[in-house]
């Protein structure tokens, strides 16, 4: 942990370092720390700033990172409802900064990745650990039995309750947590005390996963354990080891689930009822009746859509119309990333964030890099059923993740070998390199 918080680099490259861990430990919290961080984050950079260690910047990688803010102002160009356009360029300011200042700032992010990846997981354990000890302090405090903790009361939104924070977007990074320290207990050799910190993580993260309750999340993450996880990290016997054994456990985990009727309402019965036609007595329009409402909006305008933030305005004189006075009052989105791109932007503004993530899926697949793919993964099964740039916290971890991700693989990594065990490796090498001299 010393390695962790204390590097050996210049001073400028400290505070940087410094300035993304508490960033990413941030994002569990209020929004307002995250700006604040951010904003002081960008200000170091311009600082420091020097021609010499800026990394290209008018490349199609930065392009594509800052594409879902350049479709924002583009949209403005045609809105129907010019103030809320205002306020998206306002929430989607984080996804033009981010690609500027890992361009600008010279903090070498592959070196460092362990380190802050390992640190936002620990910060993750963290915050699900503080849930669970203010869920049991309540449980004590009105005498309730233990097994209430997996009751409606303590679930979903209920569990995130205590920090103000969307369940789904928590159960966003806290996936993320959980499958680095899984890759890291599959894919490396760990000392035993690094090994029981990441399996006291993994328990940890993966309570918590369950807890949220996030269904979209879940599913991401069990196709990323258990199929793309051995695809990138395992080969041969250890693979099909792998895939009996989390198989099995993915079976007993999903019995448990099952077996608690919170959480079996939670997965099963609120997806029946999101996927299926309104009926009496339910206190939620589903899902499918919003999304059948917002195809009908997109059909008028399927080629440009009605402009950046026009997406609630057209929505809500829908819902009178249909007497949904619930999505009406609560004002709610369509819940799919997709469709909003389509309404807001139409056929091009939804090609561009294909095309994003599709850059995402390849780069990390070229990179074997399991945590980058798994978030993409992560962020094109939840648009399916959230509108994950309509809101902050989505936005910063979009933004954060995705520009990380990106410039990280971009950069080379070091080869530090070691002289007594490679010298082998080094005799070879001269002697390869001398032999045909002689010739």
């Amino acid at each position: 942990m010393k390695e962790v918080l204390l590097i050996k680099d210049n001073l400028a490259n400290k505070i940087s370092y410094y300035h993304v861990i508490l960033l990413l430990l941030s994002l569990p919290f209020d929004r307002f720390y995250s700006h604040l961080i951010l904003a002081s984050l960008a200000i170091h950079t311009i600082i420091q700033f020097r021609k010499s260690t800026v990394k290209p910047l008018l490349t199609w990688r930065t392009a594509i990172l800052q594409s879902v803010f350049w479709v924002t102002i583009i949209g403005t160009l045609y809105t129907i409802n010019f103030k809320q356009s205002m306020l998206e360029w306002e929430l989607d300011l984080p996804v033009l900064l981010m690609p500027l200042i890992l361009c600008f700032n010279p903090l070498d992010l592959r070196k460092y990745r362990q380190n802050l990846l390992m640190i936002f997981s620990l910060g993750c354990t963290a915050t699900i650990a503080y849930l669970y000890f203010d869920a049991l302090v309540t449980i004590r405090h009105y005498h309730l039995p233990l097994s209430s903790i997996l009751s409606h009361a303590f679930t979903n939104h209920n569990f995130s309750e205590p920090i103000d924070m969307h369940a789904t977007f928590l159960s966003l990074q806290i996936a993320i947590a959980l499958v680095y320290v899984l890759s890291r207990l599959i894919g490396e050799r760990l000392s035993t005390s690094n090994t029981l910190l990441c399996l006291f993580c993994s328990l940890i993260l993966t309570a918590g996963i369950i807890q949220l309750s996030s269904k979209s999340v879940f599913a991401a993450l069990f196709l990323a354990i258990n199929f793309a996880m051995p695809w990138f990290l395992l080969h041969g016997k250890r693979r099909r080891w792998y895939l009996l054994i989390s198989g099995a456990l993915s079976c007993i985990l999903i019995v448990g689930v099952l077996n608690s009727r919170a959480l079996r309402d939670r997965y099963l019965s609120e997806l029946k009822e999101d996927l299926s036609s309104k009926f009496a007595g339910q206190t939620v329009e589903p899902r499918l009746e919003r999304w059948e409402i917002a195809t009908k909006l997109i059909s008028k305008s399927p080629v440009i859509g009605y402009g950046s933030g026009s997406e609630i305005q057209l929505l809500q004189e829908q819902y009178f119309a249909k007497k949904f006075y619930s999505s009406y009052l609560h004002r709610l989105n369509s819940h799919n990333q997709y469709l909003s791109f389509l309404i807001k932007t139409g056929l091009w503004g939804l090609s561009i964030y294909l095309i994003t993530l599709t850059y995402g899926f390849r780069r990390a697949i070229y990179k074997q890099d399991i945590v980058f793919f798994s978030f993409i993964m992560l962020m094109a099964i939840v648009s399916l059923s959230e509108n994950v740039l309509d809101a902050d916290k989505g936005v910063m971890f979009y933004s954060i993740f995705l520009s990380y991700f990106a410039f990280a693989s971009e950069q080379p990594e070091k080869l530090n070998l070691s002289i007594k065990r490679h010298k082998y490796l080094r005799k070879a090498a001269t002697k390869q390199t001398i032999e045909p001299s002689l010739l």
